[in-house]
């Protein structure tokens, strides 16, 4: 079985890249989906206890969460230790149930692949990507957006370029739609051909 894993950084199309490949047939575990839904389950009364306060009717509140973990990278690493282990029990519970039948490719969409090692547990890295100006534009067009909030997004992120040069294959969305899916399936039939 081919792991794939897809990246990208903010704004270059990651989620609707990750979309072609499910329509294309092949399963998608969403590492942000995951924390969202252990969010409003397994997670909550274990990042409760580590941030008291944090959670509201069950559910971990993010913007109450926000203040005990933004710009604090130990408040961070300890909210990692709590969700990480967690998202990876979901992932390989998705490789398990893709073993189980018979799948041939199968995708994990990690935002931040790199940057937390995730290339270690797949088999071929797809970044997905656009011009930079692209990639603003489609950034400060989002509800709530400003340039500082954007810029330190961007500081959490390897750069794109660097991505780029560490990527197996690109999807570059900055053409649009019809291209990024031309190049999904030239990528699943490159695999294809891989064995």
């Amino acid at each position: 079985m081919i792991r794939i894993g897809l990246t990208g950084s903010i704004g270059m199309g990651k989620s609707t890249t990750a979309k072609m490949f499910a329509a294309e047939g092949v399963p998608v575990h969403d590492a942000d989906a995951t924390v969202h839904a252990l969010y409003s389950g397994r997670a909550a009364p274990l990042i409760e206890a580590a941030f008291p306060g944090t959670v509201s009717d069950g559910k971990v509140d993010r913007t109450l969460l926000s203040p005990h973990v933004l710009g604090k990278p130990e408040a961070m690493k300890k909210l990692e230790a709590v969700v990480h282990p967690l998202v990876r029990e979901e992932e390989q519970l998705f490789l398990q149930r893709a073993r189980a039948d018979h799948r041939r490719i199968v995708m994990l969409d990690i935002p931040l692949l790199f940057e937390t090692g995730g290339e270690a547990r797949v088999d071929v890295v797809v970044v997905v990507t656009a011009d930079a100006q692209v990639q603003r534009d489609r950034v400060l067009a989002r509800p709530g957006m400003s340039e500082d909030r954007f810029e330190a997004i961007l500081a959490k992120q390897m750069p794109d370029a660097e991505k780029r040069r560490r990527a197996h294959f690109l999807v570059d969305t900055g053409r649009g739609m019809e291209a990024a899916k031309r190049q999904v399936r030239a990528i699943l039939k490159a695999l294809a051909a891989t064995g």
